[in-house]
């Protein structure tokens, strides 16, 4: 029931695009691990899909395949969900979170599983969530510019230089200067208010984009560029925009066309797909990537095996398709 649309199985799987319920008041959505939520403009939030865990945050384990309201709050201001797990920010800057909790990727100080949210500390400064295409590790930003990591940590993706679990929030370095974060399965990316782009994490596939397959338990500059706007991870490949509309891949594995070149070579430094300069927005699943433009129009490359990719298919493109 992960597409919210009131049934469950692959007999019901869906390759184009298709309205979940008849609302128009919807803000933000977020894709999990076979789960889905999404935000209101009147301040609540909503999940649906797979709940062993209890993703789904309406206090129970039972699958949802309609869209249910996470508590009664009308408070939500932002929404990040990743494998078996899924966190939200409130207007007041408090951060909550709730489902799978192995790793202590809830932040919560232990490993216990939640079906409903629960507070992340006391603080009412959080600003940003990062969680993607992460199993078991995740990064917040706060309002002062520092950012801050906890759970999963076997290859250093925390960037606290070493490979120690973390089960509450803690700071990367002690810079105050951090824009925007993303999560790889096992890897970090951030952006500075300069336009620099950092790494760390697994490198096995180059995703990391410093012309290596070396993991880094802190954070390295990924070439010497001042122009990045935005960037999203998937499973083991990276996407980024730049300042003037361009799209690049930064780097990974690429066996599905993941990386938008045309082809299927894998990468280790950042390379540019196409020549257009009206990219403006970008999302990273698994093994593909969802774009849009400034005209609005979205666009999608990678693994389609499941439809992902919107086209009315189950083909992989290696380049970007017009959804």
């Amino acid at each position: 029931g992960a597409l919210g649309l009131g049934d469950d199985g692959a007999a019901f799987a869906r390759s184009s695009p298709t309205q979940v319920g008849a609302e128009t008041i919807w803000s933000k959505a977020a894709g999990g691990q076979w789960f889905s939520m999404a935000l209101k403009t009147d301040g609540t939030v909503w999940a649906w899909g797979k709940n062993d865990s209890g993703q789904v945050g309406d206090g129970t384990i039972t699958n949802r395949n309609s869209p249910v309201q996470v508590g009664a709050l009308t408070t939500w201001s932002d929404i990040a969900s990743s494998y078996h797990a899924a966190f939200a920010i409130k207007t007041d800057g408090t951060m909550w979170s709730w489902g799978r909790n192995n790793y202590g990727q809830l932040g919560l100080g232990n490993t216990t599983y939640y079906s409903s949210p629960v507070q992340i500390g006391a603080l009412t400064t959080w600003s940003k969530l990062a969680a993607g295409a992460s199993q078991g590790h995740r990064m917040a930003l706060k309002t002062d510019g520092t950012i801050w990591t906890w759970g999963y940590n076997n290859v250093g993706q925390l960037g606290h230089g070493n490979t120690t679990y973390r089960s509450s929030p803690i700071q990367v370095g002690a810079l105050t200067t951090w824009l925007e974060v993303a999560c790889g399965r096992y890897s970090s990316f951030a952006i500075k208010t300069d336009g620099t782009l950092y790494a760390w994490g697994y490198n096995y596939w180059g995703m990391l984009g410093l012309g290596n397959t070396t993991n880094y338990s802190s954070p390295v500059q990924v070439g010497a560029l001042t122009t990045w706007s935005k960037v999203a991870s998937g499973g083991n490949f990276t996407i980024a925009i730049k300042t003037d509309g361009t799209i690049w891949t930064i780097g990974g594995y690429n066996a599905q066309g993941q990386l938008g070149q045309g082809d299927t070579t894998h990468r280790s430094s950042p390379v540019q797909i196409g020549a257009l300069t009206t990219w403006s927005k970008v999302a990273s699943g698994g093994n593909f990537t969802g774009v849009t433009k400034t005209d609005g129009t979205l666009w999608a490359w990678g693994a389609g095996n499941q439809g992902q990719l919107g086209q009315g298919n189950t083909t992989n493109y290696s380049s970007p398709v017009q959804v």
